[in-house]
């Protein structure tokens, strides 16, 4: 169809780009003008496209339609009329003027909510289902028939911005698209909108937007998140307006504060660590993130009292002295710039890191020797910012604002464990005020309760990470500066190794000598290995066909690709999260993190030591939560350019499309296994019985690479199963936390359960249960090690993942190499293999053959962080660890040159 485009704003751009992208040919653009020289989004989509644009005023005169406005509009030909998002009034005679009429997107379910302010009302009257409608425009106001409508339910702490990021504005984008189709099509119905549950109410501005305290707190609430973030609802405190952002109800107890008097409020609010609780009339609370001040000036509102301590410092004349020689130490490092003014931010300028360096340096050498960090310029980049930053060390008063973390101590053990979101740098509830309890699997117990992330919290953590990549520090910083930090945090993460061993074992029932090694060790070993990388991230030159008379130059950058997600299992916590994190820190993106619902602690505890290390705000956020509700979101999130993501093969399936419906986020997968082991009867016999069993039962048999299923060669079967099951018999099950325990509990009662399951099914289907296969007697979620021999391949064990301690053994007919190699690639899977022998020919022979990712001959388990990790067919793709990781988390941009 040929197209006007009337409308503006960043939705009117996306509506414009899909539009044309689907074929529609757009004859003209028409859109407002200028504001302070700057072109509304849509305009300068257009006119980047080379699409007429038109920026008319007005359309109207007194009523009356503008003769030449609406003869420009009619030369362009158009067959319909798209009004995406228009704050103008359009005569009829435009609007009727096309064959096929006129649409318009309106953010309400119509017959509800018409009129301008239509999202914030759907808020204000607490409505449980939002969404929009695309209707035909006629003479009345948003009564046309309708289109097509789309709903959503509204989430209790939802604003203006996160139904309409989340919501309101993709979903539109699609809507309108189709909705265009469905009439070039000829299918577009025309639905007569009813009046029963018409509603109609007026815009909001910032004059009639002041909170009513003489109500509940509810209907507070939902007043103050129906104007968040546009017009503001505010109250008076100490004489002054002031808006309120970020509500949420409250729910359990009142934290302690200072009380803050609200002008009509039935009683004072209170000034937490958690923000301003304030009250309705039923008694009930609610909770408030920040404050802004007419001025501008927000601030959260848990600094109300304190606000005015990170005020300018006044200086002193030694100080103003120290002051001028600072802004000539600026001057000569930034000599294209004439004056340097408070306003002079040092990057913006022209500084590159060489410049920060000598920065640091001369500052140290010329003004009494105060110590500064590289990372301390990037904190502070304005001329006033930095001064002020440089007196306050300088008196010995670090201005940085000290981490508040709200400790948990497990078993009177001087274990401190964090357990609320981790969100720009801050530790802070969930925004609805929900926790769940996270369970101790050694006895069953509650460890602690740990914050239950909303969708609201993975929007407020993708912003904060995005706005760290786009502005902050941490996407200017020089990439050697950005390697130190990641030495620095693993530095911190091997100072607190013995406190995150302990954590790991409690919560996840890990046997505590394995977490030190394993799952705390190699995590240390991760960071420092991707922190070497951070300086050695290159591109290429390419030689390419010139353009004579001129030369060309290409060459390839590598580039972060922004804000990334990582969605980590529950069997190596802090590991898995090592493994993701590292090399997505390292190419430089930011990360959203959800570790397991069932094992939240140690990223919790980590992202305490990132601060430590002075990772800047916003670059590592932590939700803990569930992966229906926030491993959902980021998949879907439109800012989130890459997920990563361990765990089994149908979540990874529904992760993958929802990558790929939302904005085709690029996405790497470490998925289920069923590795198979041979063991020929040339192996190193008590090798092979030592790695095999260690194959299996290495972590509780809670191990992506767990060989799930071993062939035996026929001429040794018998001996090798007898070897083993001696083994297990020497095996101490018990506490975790005990130095000599071998094999501890199983991660959480469901997979228990699973597991014993899985074992009476084997047993159903004729295989041999040689040992084990019960729960231990004894209280948590102990599982007894467990033999079953005499598996066929058609066996439901023969063919699924047990992710537990049970040993799946099927014989082989001595000599038989492809045999058994046909029956070890008969699965879907491909993550790990291995073999035994001691004949290096046939070693190579069947490794060269074993579809999986990764081969262990004569060894098991045998992991590193410079070695690729990652499966084959069902088991995934991409890799962790080594240089391929690092690949994951980077673009490749071209540039040719003509000269």
């Amino acid at each position: 169809l040929k197209l006007a485009i009337i409308g503006q704003s960043l939705f009117g751009q996306e509506v414009y780009s899909n539009l044309r992208k689907q074929g529609h040919k757009v004859v003209g653009v028409f859109t407002v003008p200028d504001k302070d020289g700057k072109a509304d989004p849509l305009a300068v989509a257009g006119e980047k496209d080379g699409t007429p644009v038109f920026k008319f005023p007005r359309w109207r005169v007194k009523g009356k339609p503008i003769p030449d406005v609406v003869d420009a509009y009619k030369s362009v030909g158009a067959e319909l009329n798209v009004m995406p998002f228009c704050s103008q009034f359009i005569p009829m005679n435009v609007i009727d003027h096309p064959q096929h009429g006129s649409i318009i997107y309106h953010p309400s379910i119509l017959p509800l909510h018409r009129g301008a302010s239509a999202i914030n009302w759907t808020l204000i009257h607490g409505d449980k289902k939002a969404g929009f409608s695309v209707f035909w425009a006629d003479d009345g106001l948003d009564t046309g028939p309708i289109l097509l409508q789309r709903e959503c339910s509204v989430e209790p702490n939802d604003t203006v911005d996160t139904l309409y990021n989340r919501f309101l504005f993709p979903e539109g984008i699609k809507a309108m698209v189709e909705a265009v189709q469905l009439i070039a099509d000829g299918k577009a119905p025309r639905i007569p909108q009813t009046e029963e549950g018409a509603s109609y109410e007026g815009i909001q501005k910032k004059s009639n937007s002041r909170v009513d305290w003489a109500q509940p707190a509810e209907a507070i609430h939902n007043w103050i998140r129906g104007h968040d973030k546009v017009p503001g609802a505010w109250t008076v405190i100490d004489g002054q307006p002031v808006t309120l952002y970020g509500s949420s109800m409250l729910g359990g107890s009142v934290p302690a504060g200072q009380a803050l008097e609200i002008d009509g409020a039935s009683q004072p609010g209170l000034v937490t660590k958690s923000g301003l609780v304030l009250y309705g009339t039923d008694g009930n609370a609610l909770l408030v993130k920040n404050l802004q001040f007419e001025d501008g000036k927000m601030i959260p509102a848990s600094k109300y009292f304190s606000s005015g301590e990170s005020s300018s410092v006044e200086l002193t004349d030694d100080e103003k002295k120290m002051a001028e020689e600072i802004r000539n130490i600026w001057k000569g490092i930034l000599s294209n710039v004439g004056a340097i003014e408070e306003t002079t931010d040092f990057f913006k300028s022209g500084a590159a890191s060489m410049d920060v360096v000598r920065l640091v340096e001369e500052v140290k050498q010329k003004c009494a020797g105060v110590q500064l960090q590289n990372e301390d310029v990037y904190m502070a980049t304005t001329f006033h910012d930095f001064i002020q930053m440089f007196v306050r060390k300088l008196r010995g008063e670090d201005q940085e604002e000290e981490l508040v973390v709200d400790y948990v101590k497990v078993n009177n053990m001087t274990v401190n464990m964090p357990y609320q979101c981790f969100i720009d740098g801050k530790f802070e509830d969930a925004e609805n005020g929900k926790s769940y309890d996270t369970i101790n699997p050694t006895d069953g117990s509650v460890i602690c309760k740990v914050s239950y992330a909303s969708v609201a919290d993975v929007d407020r953590a993708v912003a904060a990470a995005k706005e760290a990549f786009d502005s902050g520090p941490w996407g200017r910083m020089n990439p050697r500066d950005r390697g130190s930090l990641l030495y620095k945090l693993a530095d911190l993460m091997e100072e607190h190794q013995e406190e995150l061993a302990t954590i790991e074992s409690i919560d996840s029932g890990a046997v505590y000598t394995l977490a030190l090694k394993t799952h705390v060790g190699m995590s240390i070993q991760t960071f420092r290995y991707f922190a070497g990388w951070c300086d050695k991230i290159q591109g290429k030159t390419i030689p390419i066909n010139q353009a004579r008379p001129n030369r060309n130059l290409t060459f390839t950058k590598k580039e972060p690709l922004g804000v990334c997600a990582i969605v980590i299992p529950w069997n190596y916590p802090l590991m898995m999260l090592a493994w993701k994190s590292a090399a997505c820190l390292a190419a430089g993106n930011t990360l959203v993190l959800k570790p397991a619902q069932v094992t939240p602690l140690t990223a919790l505890k980590f992202a305490e030591l990132s601060v430590k290390a002075r990772i800047p705000k916003g670059v590592i956020n932590i939700l803990p939560g569930s992966g229906g509700m926030v491993g959902q979101r980021l998949s879907d999130h439109l800012d989130i350019r890459k997920l990563g993501f361990t765990g089994s093969t149908p979540i990874g399936k529904q992760i993958m499309k929802s990558c790929a419906l939302s904005n085709l986020k690029k996405v790497s997968l470490e998925l289920g296994g069923k590795s198979p082991l041979i063991i020929f009867s040339d192996c190193d016999m008590d090798k092979a019985v030592r790695m095999g069993m260690s194959s299996v039962f290495f972590n509780k048999g809670e191990n992506c690479i767990a060989a799930g299923r071993l062939f035996v060669e026929e001429s040794i079967h018998d001996e090798y199963i007898s070897r083993v099951v001696e083994e297990i018999k020497k095996m101490k099950i018990g506490d975790p936390l005990d130095r000599s325990t071998d094999h501890g509990p199983q991660n959480h009662k469901a997979h228990l359960d699973k597991l014993l399951e899985y074992c009476e099914t084997g047993v159903k289907e004729g295989a041999t249960l040689v040992y084990g296969g019960k729960q231990v007697d004894r209280p948590g979620f102990f599982m007894e090690p467990t033999v079953f021999t005499d598996v066929e391949d058609h066996m439901f064990i023969a063919k699924e993942e047990s992710f537990g301690p049970v040993m799946v053994v099927s014989k082989f007919k001595d000599g038989d190499v492809d045999g058994v190699l046909q029956r070890a690639n008969g699965t879907e899977y491909g993550l790990a293999s291995g073999v035994f022998t001691q004949d290096i020919s046939k070693a190579m022979y069947v490794s060269e053959r074993l579809e999986a990712g990764t081969v262990f001959v004569n060894t098991y388990n045998k992991t590193d962080v410079a070695s690729p990790f990652g499966g084959f067919k069902q088991s995934g793709f991409g890799k962790d660890l080594g240089e391929d990781a690092l690949l994951e988390y980077l673009k490749t941009k071209a540039v040719t040159v003509e000269y």
